[in-house]
Parts: C-alpha cells; sequence; structure tokens
C-alpha cells in the first residue's frame, strides 16, 4: 500500500482547527468498525450526518492528528489507511435522470483526478464505480471504504413526480448495485439518508447491510445528549434556562435517550432567542399535500401508533403520512409496546419548535389563512390571557369566515371528516398554545385542554348539522369529567364547548363555564 494518502476537502478538519465545538461521537466510529462492514443510518436533515461521514473519511485516512483529544486517539489502529470514495448527493439538486448520471459521473472523476487513476468507462457510471473500486484497491494493495452521502436526496428532490421519482430511483438502484459483487474488495460501506425507500437495491442487495436508524446501542450516533449539551457547552448555558432549551429543541428519539437537533442548538447559542431554525430550513409542500390528501385527522399526530414495517421502508408507489413525518423528523418515538411478536411504536412531535412550525404550516395551507394567521394568533392569546370569552368566540368566527368558498370545491373538503377540527386545533397549536388532545377517537368532535399560567381551558369542539347551538359539547365536556385531573394543578378551570354548523361553516353555538 502507497504511503501518502491524498486527502481532499474536509469538514471535519474545519471544526478540529478553528475554535467550533465538537462532540465526540467518535467512539461510535471504532464500535461500527469493529461490529461490522455495511451500515445504513437515516436521520432527519442537518442533523449531524455529513460531519459522522466525513469523521469516517478521516479516520481511514489515517489522520491521526485530527483527532487527539477525542476517544478514536488511542482506539484506532493508525499505521493503516485506506483509499476512501465519498460519494455525496447533499450538495445539490436533481431534476431527473439525466441530471443525476451527470452529476454521479462528475464525482466519479473526481475520485480519478484525485487518485490519479484513469477509467476506460468514463461514460457508463455503474462500469466506472465498479472499475474505480476496482483500480484503488489494486494501486494501493488495498480494500477501498465507500462512503454515501445523503444517498437518497435525488428521489426526494423529484418526490413530488412520482414517475420522475421512480426513474431516479432506478438509476441509483443500478449504481448501488456496483457494491455487493465487490465484497472482496471492500473494508467499510457507510451510506446515510434521510428516508429508507425499498426498491433501490441497497437493503435487498446487499445481504449483510446493517440499518442502524432504530437501534437503542447507536440511538445517540448523531445530536446531543443532555450531558453532552451541558458539558460541552457549559459556558454558554450559564444564564440560560435549561428546561426551556430542552422543551423547545430536546425530544429525538431511536428508541434510546432523546438527543438534541445540533442546528438548532448551535443557531439558538449564537442568536440567542428561541425560533424555529431547522423547521425553516426544509420546505414541507409534499408532506402537507400528503395529509390533504389522506384527510388525515391532525390532531392524531399528538398520539400515533404504528408497527416496525410503517416507520421503516416506503414504496413510492405507497406512501402514508406516518412513514414520512417519522422519517422526516416531524414525529419520533415516544414509546415502544411489545406484544408477543408484534412491535408497536407511539409516536408524537419531539418538541415545541416542531408542533408550533408544523401545524402554522398545516393552518396555513388548510384554510389558506397564511396572512391573517399572526393577527388571529395573536387575538386568540389576548383572548385567552384576559379570560375574554366572546374575544375568543369572535377570533374562530373570524378564522372561518375568512377561509375562501373557492378553497372548498377546489379540495372537496365538504367530504372531508375531520377538515373544522382539524384547523381548531392547528390553529391552537400553531398560536404558540400549550395544547392537549384528551379524547381525539371521534373525527366529528375534539376534546382538548389549552394549559395558560396556571388554568386550564378545556375545549370540546363539535360539528353538527343544524344551524342553532344546543349546548351538548358543554354537557358533553362535563360528562367526561377531564376538569378533575386539573383540580391539583390548576388555579383556575374553564369548560367551553362549541358547536359548527358544517352546513353553515361557522360557529353556531359557543357555551362557557367556570369550574368552581
Amino acid at each position: 500500500m502507497e504511503k501518502n494518502l491524498p486527502i481532499g476537502i474536509s469538514s471535519f478538519e474545519k471544526i478540529r482547527s478553528e475554535p467550533y465545538y465538537y462532540v465526540d461521537k467518535t467512539p461510535f466510529v471504532a464500535k461500527l468498525v469493529e461490529e461490522g462492514t455495511y451500515y445504513f443510518l437515516s436521520r432527519p436533515r442537518r442533523f449531524g450526518k455529513s460531519l459522522f461521514v466525513d469523521t469516517l473519511k478521516q479516520a481511514f485516512l489515517g489522520r491521526k492528528e485530527l483527532f487527539q483529544g477525542l476517544y478514536l486517539e488511542k482506539n484506532w489502529d493508525w499505521s493503516v489507511k485506506y483509499p476512501v470514495i465519498h460519494i455525496d448527493f447533499g450538495g445539490g439538486e436533481v431534476k431527473g435522470i439525466e441530471a443525476l448520471e451527470k452529476w454521479i459521473l462528475q464525482q466519479l472523476e473526481e475520485h480519478q483526478n484525485l487518485y490519479d487513476i484513469t477509467c476506460k468507462w468514463k461514460d457508463d457510471y455503474h462500469a466506472c464505480f465498479r472499475e474505480l473500486i476496482l483500480k484503488l484497491s489494486q494501486k494501493y494493495a488495498s480494500k477501498v471504504v465507500v462512503l454515501v452521502d445523503e444517498y437518497d436526496k435525488p428521489i426526494l428532490d423529484c418526490i413530488e413526480d412520482r414517475e420522475t421519482a421512480k426513474a431516479v430511483r432506478d438509476v441509483l438502484k443500478n449504481f448501488y448495485s456496483v457494491l455487493k459483487p465487490l465484497d472482496a474488495q471492500l473494508k467499510f460501506v457507510f451510506l446515510t439518508g434521510v428516508s429508507k425507500f425499498s426498491k433501490v437495491s441497497l437493503f435487498s442487495g446487499l445481504n449483510q447491510l446493517r440499518d442502524i436508524t432504530i437501534s437503542r446501542e447507536y440511538a445517540t450516533i448523531c445530536g446531543y445528549t443532555q450531558k453532552e449539551l451541558e458539558e460541552v457547552f457549559r459556558e454558554e448555558l450559564e444564564d440560560k434556562d435549561l428546561e426551556l432549551i430542552r422543551c423547545w429543541y430536546n425530544g429525538y428519539s431511536w428508541l434510546g435517550e432523546p438527543v438534541y437537533n445540533p442546528f438548532d442548538v448551535l443557531l439558538y447559542l449564537e442568536e440567542k432567542q428561541f425560533h424555529p431554525y431547522w423547521f425553516e430550513t426544509g420546505t414541507p409542500s409534499f408532506l402537507v399535500k400528503l395529509l390533504m390528501e389522506k384527510r388525515f385527522y391532525l390532531p392524531e399526530l399528538e398520539d400515533l401508533t404504528a408497527t416496525d414495517d410503517l416507520i421503516g421502508s416506503f414504496d413510492l408507489d405507497y406512501i402514508e403520512p406516518e412513514n414520512l413525518l417519522f422519517q422526516v423528523g416531524y414525529l419520533t418515538i415516544k414509546e415502544t409496546i411489545e406484544e408477543e411478536r408484534l412491535i408497536l411504536y407511539k409516536l408524537s412531535y419531539p418538541n415545541k419548535e416542531v408542533k408550533i412550525s408544523l401545524n402554522r404550516v398545516l393552518f396555513s395551507y388548510f384554510t389558506q389563512l397564511s396572512s391573517e394567521r399572526p393577527r388571529l394568533s395573536l387575538k386568540m392569546i389576548e383572548a385567552v390571557r384576559e379570560r375574554d370569552f366572546e374575544k375568543i368566540k369572535k377570533t374562530l368566527e373570524s378564522l372561518y369566515a375568512g377561509i375562501p368558498h373557492d378553497w372548498f370545491r377546489k379540495n372537496e373538503l365538504s367530504r372531508y371528516e375531520g377538515y373544522y377540527a382539524s384547523c381548531f386545533y392547528a390553529f391552537l397549536c400553531g398560536s404558540g398554545l400549550e395544547v392537549i388532545p384528551e379524547d381525539i377517537t371521534n373525527k366529528g368532535q375534539i376534546d382538548l385542554t389549552v394549559i395558560y399560567r396556571e388554568r386550564a381551558y378545556l375545549f370540546e369542539f363539535k360539528v353538527v348539522e343544524g344551524e342553532e347551538g344546543e349546548g351538548k359539547a358543554l354537557a358533553q365536556l362535563k360528562e367526561k369529567g377531564y376538569h378533575k385531573k386539573y383540580d391539583g394543578s390548576a388555579k383556575e378551570i374553564y369548560l367551553i364547548g362549541i358547536e359548527f354548523s358544517s352546513r353553515e361553516r361557522n360557529i353556531k353555538g359557543f357555551f362557557w363555564e367556570k369550574i368552581d
């Protein structure tokens, strides 16, 4: 093997050489190499996947100087170095197979130039990838490391056009199929992505591929644990409210200890204010359209039950909202239930950032009231703060009156059983109020509690056919007795019954009562 390997550009090197804060994840590098060869890891965008991939790369290249003071410095064989092929699909946007093939060939050419190797099959990405691995192995008398970052991004870039997405998937399937016959030439293979698509050859072709996405032992491979946050950022957190930071940015779980999104933490410490930094880096338009298409009942986002196959891989022909919500990071695992051979996962929002931001987007899309939402939200918050129930009523009346009639015709919303209750729920959550669903089994109604300054406001929202409210929502709320659970924690408890006429598309009954 040649002594010197070309290095290339390294994000890990930049972080280690400049005054950045680095949470040591290198114990996972050693563990992965000790336990296997082929791995796949799925995590939401901007969760540190790319940095971890580059950490692997620098370790295999033998750059010991970058690991001083880290776990790997004394737990790695630095006498052995390996050539690394690092394919990164995260740096651009692909809108078709021609652009994808060009991008693959460009990255393969960059590796040829880096390692001073010439491949005969310069215009055939499949043959060129295979030839590059074989020639690297021969030149350095060594096995080759293959790292692929954001393997699925070309598919996600085209996901709103299913046929184009399928064509892109087939190109990737052909590309990744190179790996299986070359087991003898491969030292280590690690691939990351946001989603686990079926029919990409990767998961069916590599028999030894281990998916560590939902693995307790690798649950904190990306993201910051509470301990890591408090130790690494001790000085910056001295005057900060740790519990509020946890509520805003912690809560992502893959069967192990919950973690923070690194992107959020770093920007919060820099800007010194709470803001949905991570959420604003994505555009969930496809997801929102899918929820509308499936007539999804939004309050169920608080408490979904899913099987392991539902949150695992999915086919472009059959995408379920629960699957996509989990994989993109808008829902996370809150609880695992094991019944004999059946494993069930309880899913919910990871934190306040996602709950507020996602519901703002959903409300704006479901009602076409994006410009009116801030004004209505402010009025609702003021009404709750002031205990002004007439103002609560008028705010909700303004909300539903503002929904364009043409919007109903375009989307057949009159057939969407849970539409009005979903809008009500999304509006309250998106306003930043602390919302707790109590009973969300009936799509014609919703029971929820808003907690505000040691006060509990219990709402019953009921869709009725008649034009005049009869007080049944309030009576039903009293019968259920949900207010009793707040007897010890809330100083004031209010019951609010709202009856909504589907015919008139607005509130026809609004009754409230204070519990003494």
